[in-house]
């Protein structure tokens, strides 16, 4: 192809590269000059213009895009009318559409005058959804480089294939622990019957058992005999290792383990697994929630008739961190036509806030309060215990208020936190926890609840209790221990702000919290005492290291 600047008098036949508008028309890009054109152009006070020839051997732009579109064609697939160089192809049913990236880089990189453009692989399609599209760049290619993409798409078959959604009968087996939660158990059934529905197929009523390694078998070979396709298998508890209950089940139903875990987060805990013929799940603690997340990655390819081994999974971690991002749809509403939506207010910055109790009476140390008692180094034990948790990662630090508070602001002069007054303190511990957790920020999706009282705990152990909260994956409580021996500071994620706010007493009602959501803790197990020990008699402040001790005690 010859691109170049033509006198108008060589130029009939030629495609013109720029559209143009004349005294009587408009004469659009791609338009094939012939004599009234070119004498239009001529009456515009034209007389050259920027055009491209065809040279033999040259096959035109929609041509080029229809033929290229054919040697791809895929079943379940189908191509568009070619036009301006362009062919789009779209979905016939709803399924999975698969990529072959290495396929499709051979095919962009043959010539720059071919290009085709893909959704992303693993893409959830419904019918009529665009799939890819065909864009010839130039008016012409020439002839070789179309045969020799036409070639290489026909000996490698298409780059890409659209897998429809098989309608599957689906198992789902509910261990139970005592103390779980009815709500927990509906959520779960809920949203796994959304993800079960939106892939067209359904669920037979669920089946409940205690989480039992047997009880689990009993129950998954029930649901053989009612004509389960698929089985999976909720657990009262988080799976750790393949020898677990959950697993442990399968295989003692008869099954076998495929693999355990996948690189995708959330999503690592999933355990893949046979059961004469029929895949089965035993999900990890994020399938409990209706976000995206790896136990969909698996689901889909289930449901399309792909295979879920090692092989799969390991692919699946390109793109497999899932946390923290959104999915970001095709800017189809703006293509055709539809006003842009003004663009949504960054949200606030998700964050976990610290709760510090500093308003008790300290009837235990009387006359002095304990949280102003100072070490050698002239520093009150609250300034001590404040300091360590603003070196974690938990923000806003709000301090609680009560008995001294005067003298409490002072002893914490300067450091960048928030002071909230608890008015009824001297009813018990709860109170001041009430307080606290009313003033955590909306954008705060969990707290971390310290005591005044607890100066060894220092901010490495508290962002360890950070880290282990996930919502996605089930870890809703974090709760330090030691040798067994459950501590403090306890962190609580946002849907347990109602419980605590609840509470009265001395806030004994925590661990009743705790025991009645023991499939929502997180455990940290701590090499030290720190997360047991507070300091609120005489005595205790004797077993404080040497540096922290008051002066007036050896």
């Amino acid at each position: 192809m010859i691109f170049a600047s033509f006198p108008l008098e060589d130029a009939e036949g030629a495609v013109l590269a720029h559209s143009h508008r004349t005294p009587n028309r408009v004469l659009k890009k791609g338009t094939v000059l012939d004599q009234a054109a070119i004498a239009a152009l001529q009456a515009a006070g034209k007389t050259e213009i920027i055009a491209a020839r065809f040279e033999p051997g040259d096959v035109p732009e929609n041509e080029a895009a229809a033929r290229l579109a054919a040697a791809i064609a895929a079943p379940r697939i189908s191509a568009g009318r070619a036009n301006t160089g362009r062919a789009n192809l779209h979905a016939d049913s709803a399924g999975l559409f698969i990529v072959d990236p290495a396929h499709l880089a051979r095919l962009n990189r043959l010539d720059e005058s071919l290009t085709l453009a893909t959704l992303a692989d693993n893409t959830v399609v419904a019918p009529g959804d665009m799939l890819a599209t065909i864009k010839i760049i130039p008016f012409a290619v020439p002839g070789t480089v179309l045969v020799q993409a036409e070639s290489l798409a026909r000996a490698e078959g298409p780059p890409f294939a659209l897998h429809p959604f098989r309608k599957l009968k689906v198992g789902l087996v509910l261990s139970e622990l005592p103390g779980l939660k009815e709500s927990v158990l509906a959520g779960t059934i809920e949203a796994t019957e959304a993800r079960i529905h939106a892939l067209g197929s359904t669920m037979l009523p669920a089946r409940r058992c205690p989480h039992t390694t047997q009880a689990i078998a009993a129950a998954l070979r029930e649901m053989l005999e009612e004509g389960a396709d698929l089985l999976l298998v909720a657990g009262a508890s988080a799976t750790v290792d393949r020898r677990d209950v959950g697993p442990a089940g399968v295989v003692a139903a008869g099954g076998r383990i495929v693999h355990f875990g996948m690189p995708v987060d959330p999503g690592n805990l999933i355990c893949t697994c046979d059961l004469e013929g029929r895949p089965t799940l035993v999900l990890p603690g994020c399938a409990r929630s209706p976000k995206l997340n790896g136990i969909d990655w698996v689901l889909r390819r289930l449901f399309a008739g792909l295979p879920v081994d090692a092989d799969a999974l390991a692919a699946m971690g390109l793109g497999g961190l899932l946390k923290d991002t959104d999915a970001r749809p095709l800017p189809r509403a703006k293509a055709a036509g539809k006003p842009e939506a003004p663009a949504p207010a960054p949200a606030p910055k998700s964050t976990i806030a610290a709760v510090v109790l500093a308003a008790g009476k300290s009837t235990r140390m009387a006359p002095f309060n304990k949280l102003l008692v100072t070490d050698k180094a002239g520093k009150p034990m609250i300034a001590r215990t404040v300091d360590n948790v603003l070196s974690s990662g938990a923000r806003p630090v709000i301090i609680v208020t009560g008995h001294h508070a005067e003298e409490i602001k002072a002893a914490l002069a300067g450091r960048p936190v928030t002071y909230i007054a608890s008015p009824n303190y001297e009813a018990g511990l709860s109170e001041s926890l009430k307080a606290g957790i009313a003033a955590v920020p909306p954008e705060a999706r969990a707290a971390i609840v310290c005591l005044g009282d607890m100066p060894l705990v220092t901010g490495r152990i508290i962002d360890r209790l950070l880290a282990a909260h996930d919502a996605d994956e089930g870890r809703l409580i974090a709760v330090p221990t030691h040798q067994g021996q459950l501590g403090n500071p306890i962190l609580w994620d946002r849907r347990f702000f109602p419980d605590l706010l609840a509470m009265t007493g001395d806030g004994g009602g925590g661990r009743r919290i705790i025991r009645e959501n023991a499939e929502q803790v997180a455990e940290i197990e701590v090499n030290d005492d720190a997360v047991l020990r507070d300091f609120d008699t005489p005595e205790s402040l004797a077993t404080l290291p040497p540096r922290l001790r008051p002066p007036d005690v050896a």
